[in-house]
């Protein structure tokens, strides 16, 4: 799949892709970023099933972009963009005031990915107050997103972040979401518990933000987890299914 074909069916067409559809067509920023020998390697051996040169790939991640790994966890893709936005780029390493409160090593865990590149610069502040020092190409917020339902915050807030979220972004830029598929039709009765979020309620709560479906990818399905089981137990970590959406900002 090319990326003139993908240009072709924006404007709020879906696309499926194919497990490994960008398998033969990685740019080579991505593909030396991935393979960075400074990355951690825990991270490294993640790649396996996280995928994240084809992910990136899909973002349409280029040199010089101004990114965000958004409620960022242990900063895999914060190091990751590092690379494939190169030095004239800049990624902002985005942790939630909220999620340090509620545990301190994810002030830990931004403080220790900001050391890996001089272009990687942490962002500190409450989902209250989206911000960043200035326009996004690209957001991604990877199986953090049904963080935002797991009842610290009301409808009415979420979509304030997700608005702030859109403002934040560059006319064109890309939101791009990863997350656990909970059962259809569930909406947000999973996420506390199994940490799972139904994917069409993803899409309607960002529409309502002014996001443009662009495409989905198939990269990250597993046809073989019930959606049954929290995403930590031990019969699916780490082989959940998982969606991954991009969205647009129009112009």
């Amino acid at each position: 799949m090319t990326r003139r074909c993908l240009a072709a069916l924006a404007g709020g067409l879906s696309l499926i892709l194919a497990p490994g559809a960008f398998a033969a067509e990685i740019p080579a920023n991505i593909a030396a970023a991935v393979a960075a020998a400074a990355r951690p390697e825990a991270q490294r051996v993640a790649d396996a099933s996280r995928k994240p040169a084809e992910i990136l790939a899909f973002a349409g991640v280029q040199p010089g972009d101004r990114v965000s790994d958004f409620m960022m966890g242990g900063g895999y893709f914060s190091r990751i963009l590092s690379g494939a936005v190169g030095p004239t780029g800049k990624v902002y390493a985005y942790q939630a005031s909220e999620f340090i409160a509620f545990q301190a090593s994810y002030a830990a865990g931004q403080d220790e990915t900001v050391k890996f590149a001089p272009n990687i610069v942490p962002v500190r502040q409450s989902l209250g107050t989206v911000t960043f020092p200035e326009p996004l190409d690209l957001i991604l917020t990877a199986q953090n997103y049904h963080d935002l339902h797991l009842g610290m915050a009301t409808p009415e807030q979420i979509a304030a972040i997700n608005k702030q979220v859109f403002d934040a972004l560059k006319p064109g830029g890309v939101l791009l979401v990863i997350d656990h598929h909970a059962a259809d039709g569930t909406g947000d009765r999973d996420s506390s518990k199994l940490h799972r979020i139904d994917i069409a309620m993803v899409k309607a709560e960002l529409a309502a933000a002014g996001f443009v479906l662009e495409a989905e990818s198939d990269v990250l399905r597993n046809p073989s987890d019930p959606r049954t089981a929290s995403v930590f137990d031990d019969s699916i970590k780490g082989r959940s299914d998982q969606f991954v959406l991009k969205f647009r900002k129009p112009k």
